[in-house]
């Protein structure tokens, strides 16, 4: 039986060394296996296709059936690790906290807690500040994706 702990023992001996790092594994039903990676510098075509080949190396599809997806982590996909919010300090953001409340500002640190720097307001009158939320009232982080 193939199981979530097996896929990142195979996708950590594969990345180990690496900036590259899994953000979301599962495993379904009928072995529908999807890997999520992103990376400190990002993460190419090839890096998902050496990851993929070293886990179907890793089975005998004689005796285990599968379906194996491995990709990089979507643009617009909420931040997942710790490790994603540390490569994206300095850009802006969309946050949602658990109590439905909403920012958008950039992002300044995170560590324990999440720095957010909020622009001024005119509609408020209020200046350009500084927030700390606290990571256990984080719902969901979006990178903002700009076209200017």
């Amino acid at each position: 039986m193939i199981t979530t702990e097996i896929i990142q023992n195979l996708v950590d001996e594969k990345l180990e060394g690496t900036s590259i790092y899994a953000v979301d594994i599962a495993v379904s039903p009928g072995n529908v296996i999807k890997v999520e990676l992103d990376g400190d510098e990002g993460i190419s075509i090839d890096d998902c296709v050496l990851v993929s080949r070293h886990i179907e190396g890793g089975f005998d599809r004689e005796q285990e059936d599968f379906e194996l997806k491995v990709m990089s982590a979507g643009i617009g996909e909420p931040l997942k690790v710790d490790r994603q919010y540390h490569k994206n300090i300095g850009r802006e953001v969309d946050i949602r906290l658990t109590d439905g409340s909403e920012y958008r500002g950039h992002l300044m640190k995170f560590d324990d807690s999440l720095i957010l720097k909020l622009p001024a307001s005119k509609k408020t009158k209020l200046p350009e500040r500084e927030i700390e939320i606290a990571k256990s009232d984080l719902k969901e982080t979006r990178i903002r994706v700009s076209f200017k």
